[in-house]
């Protein structure tokens, strides 16, 4: 996990949260319930996207992230998205060479193009969807658009459930999204307070 202080409390200023979507840029998949074509695959991500904008009662992430208001600007995850090869990205088993690091999100959101209509931009960067341990890995990510330097990063790894692959990798969004607004949000507001509240170090005498 990675908090920028100054960065997530200028956030938590802020009234309208810009949502870009679900970017599947740096994930893999196992072969154990993902052996699709390049047409399925790239069309459950679209599909995957689409449920948090049109169901936004069931996936809130409007009330997750304490904003009174969501805006939304998928252009970005879409045309992304739409670059992946399934060749590449699914595999017999995810190998820990596949976990990301706090530092390579950090790095990886400055090389990208983020909307700026808004100061900051929340997005949802899946590092592994894993039928195998029935587990799926992803990353909150909130950036500030101007330069993509991150707010707050942080991964959780959440259970799937349902019935067909939409709905059953779905779940891991709507248990992610809860969990934010249930514990999580709760907990960056306390870490940037403990912060705040540690008193300052006195440099020794020369």
């Amino acid at each position: 996990m990675y908090l920028n202080k100054e960065l997530f409390t200028d956030f938590l200023n802020v009234k309208e949260i810009l949502w870009t979507g679900i970017n599947f840029a740096k994930a893999h998949f196992t072969r154990k319930g993902f052996d699709f074509t390049q047409e399925v695959l790239q069309r459950y991500f679209q599909e995957w996207n689409a449920l948090i904008i049109n169901d936004q009662k069931k996936y809130d992430v409007r009330m997750s992230f304490r904003k009174p208001v969501m805006a939304y600007n998928l252009a970005l995850v879409t045309k992304t998205n739409k670059g992946l090869k399934a060749s590449h990205m699914i595999k017999q088993y995810i190998d820990i060479k596949d976990v990301l690091s706090d530092e390579q999100v950090c790095e990886y959101m400055t090389t990208l193009d983020l909307p700026d209509t808004h100061r900051y931009a929340l997005m949802f960067l899946v590092e592994s969807f894993d039928d195998a341990t029935k587990m799926a890995s992803v990353w909150v990510v909130i950036a500030r658009t101007a330069d993509g330097s991150v707010a707050l990063c942080e991964k959780f790894l959440k259970t799937p459930g349902g019935f067909g692959t939409r709905n059953y990798w779905a779940r891991s969004f709507y248990n992610l999204l809860y969990d934010v607004k249930t514990y999580a949000f709760l907990r960056w507001e306390n870490m940037v307070q403990r912060q705040d509240d540690e008193p300052a170090v006195e440099e020794p005498l020369q």
